[in-house]
């Protein structure tokens, strides 16, 4: 039970970080449920990837009830993306865990690069 509700205060301050700093939610959850609720890299990236899912289908019903939402593109870069996402996953699971946390600190690495250069244009 404890870690249900650990599980929903991190859902709550990541995502409320997430939006704060304009990153994707992923770059708080992995690593918070890597080193606080004790999961595999793979199986934080997976719980991660699937947390995706309801947030991404209601910003998609509203963003669609103003007019914002894009379906022939979204379905074009759906379908662009899913043989990658394939791959990725199976990389994902034969890759030790040692070099999918290599991975995914680089990418952190170069979002908060990413993040700063950008910060520092609009300042």
């Amino acid at each position: 039970m404890t870690g249900y509700l650990l599980a929903i205060l991190m859902g709550v301050l990541g995502g409320f970080i997430a939006a704060l700093a304009g990153v994707g939610g992923g770059v708080i959850f992995v690593p918070a449920l890597a080193l606080v609720l004790g999961l595999s890299q793979a199986s934080a990236e997976a719980t991660s990837l699937l947390a995706i899912v309801p947030v991404a289908l209601l910003g998609t019903w509203q963003q669609r009830h103003t007019g914002e939402v894009r379906v022939r593109m979204a379905l074009i870069i759906g379908i662009a993306a899913a043989l990658p996402a394939v791959g990725g996953a199976f990389a994902g699971h034969y890759l030790p865990e040692t070099a999918l946390r290599i991975v995914f600190a680089i990418l952190i690495l170069a979002i908060a690069v990413r993040v700063w250069m950008t910060a520092g244009r609009r300042a």
